[in-house]
């Protein structure tokens, strides 16, 4: 009988373009498949040794003969590429309509009410990356006292802002401030604060990053699980897409290595349910910053401690791995991709070398997942439990 899964979200790392990618200019996009080129190959023997490369669709990875996991290529249902679509959809909820996105920036509807509630000016409100939008306006900003305001392809309205300046807890405090703000029509799918550190020329992002997520609109599959008295542990920024709903205990991480080690720490402790882990790395670092070999280094980092997970696991736990959107480094693009994503599973309970196929959504993990604890089902998704459990 299962009595955990453990599972790990390699936030981006997805495995080509969806057969709608046009739609959101994405055509081309292939992540994982791009970066395996662009590097003239991985070192990720363990990742291919559950059967990474026999994915359908896996064009650039090669194959195993006997693959230790089960595998599938998942697709996205819901309308979106965003960070909280993804793993909402995982969970077991179907977003038809994709949150705003404010390419021309934030209305004065927006920003009057928040400049009022906050008591200051801002700085920015446009479209940029983390790090172009620090060089360009981070000295005024510490001049100034005032916050940087910028979003992106995503829907997200992100609050820059150095630790000297404005401390962090007040961040947070104006981050729930726009929290509050941002609703109906402006309903953002994330206000995320982005405290940094450092001198003009020298400036550097902290792991004080938190996700101010607008809160999921019915039961997920921690839900489930946390009904049934079952622990649901969320390990980095899970806690803060889920707005803290269906969890037991929450674990905010500094990057994806103390990821591992929080993952592999609660694995050996007495827990029975879900243990989720978010590696945000791969997006934050990596994909927006279009930094192909660090993507690359990431990913075989990761390879390299999955043998330790593996070994963390009991008789009774399974392990998934997956992704919940692109984010190629590629591509011209520095925004999420809208891709196809890589599933792997694994435990002495299942069987192997099982190829799922290509499924409809996401939401049929987390089916599969309110099937293994007997919950009540979500509202979407199908569970494939029978086709890997012998």
């Amino acid at each position: 009988m299962i009595k955990r899964v453990i599972w790990i979200i390699l936030d981006s790392v997805g495995m080509g373009a969806l057969p709608d990618a046009k739609e959101y200019g994405d055509e081309g996009s292939n992540t994982l498949g791009n970066v395996w080129k662009s590097m003239g190959g991985l070192q990720i023997p363990h990742l291919l040794e559950l059967g990474l490369g026999n994915i359908e669709g896996m064009v650039e990875l090669p194959q195993v003969s006997e693959p230790r996991g089960c595998f599938a290529r998942l697709a996205e249902m819901s309308n979106g590429k965003d960070t909280t679509i993804g793993h909402w959809e995982m969970a077991g909820i179907y977003s038809p309509m994709a949150f705003p996105t404010y390419p021309h920036g934030f209305p004065e509807e927006v920003l009057n009410p928040f400049k009022k509630a906050i008591g200051s000016e801002i700085l920015g409100n446009k479209p940029a990356s983390g790090t172009e939008i620090l060089e360009e306006l981070g000295s005024e900003h510490m001049k100034t006292g005032q916050p940087i305001i910028y979003t992106s392809g995503d829907s997200v309205f992100q609050i820059a802002a150095h630790e000297d300046i404005i401390p962090i807890e007040r961040l947070y405090e104006i981050c729930r401030i726009a929290r509050e703000i941002l609703r109906d029509e402006h309903a953002v799918a994330r206000v995320i604060a982005r405290p940094f550190i450092g001198q003009p020329g020298a400036f550097e992002r902290t792991a004080n990053r938190r996700d101010y997520s607008i809160a999921p609109p019915e039961p997920t599959v921690l839900d489930r699980i946390k009904d049934n008295g079952l622990d649901v542990i969320a390990i980095g920024k899970i806690e803060d897409i889920f707005s803290g709903q269906g969890i037991t205990e929450a674990i905010h991480t500094k990057n994806n290595m103390d990821g591992v080690d929080q993952t592999i720490s609660w694995m050996k402790k007495e827990n029975e349910g879900l243990i989720y882990t978010n590696l945000v790395d791969f997006d934050a670092k990596w994909g927006h910053r279009n930094d192909y070999v660090g993507y690359g280094r990431g990913l075989e980092a990761f390879d390299q401690r999955l043998p330790e997970i593996l070994q963390a696991m009991r008789q009774e736990d399974i392990l998934f791995i997956m992704a919940d959107h692109g984010c190629d480094p590629t591509t011209p693009s520095t925004d999420h991709s809208r891709e196809y994503v890589p599933f792997l599973a694994y435990g002495q309970l299942l069987q192997r070398g099982v190829d799922l196929k290509t499924k409809a959504t996401f939401a049929d993990v987390g089916q599969t997942i309110a099937d293994i604890f007997r919950t009540a089902p979500v509202s979407y998704g199908t569970s494939f439990l029978s086709q890997i459990v012998p």
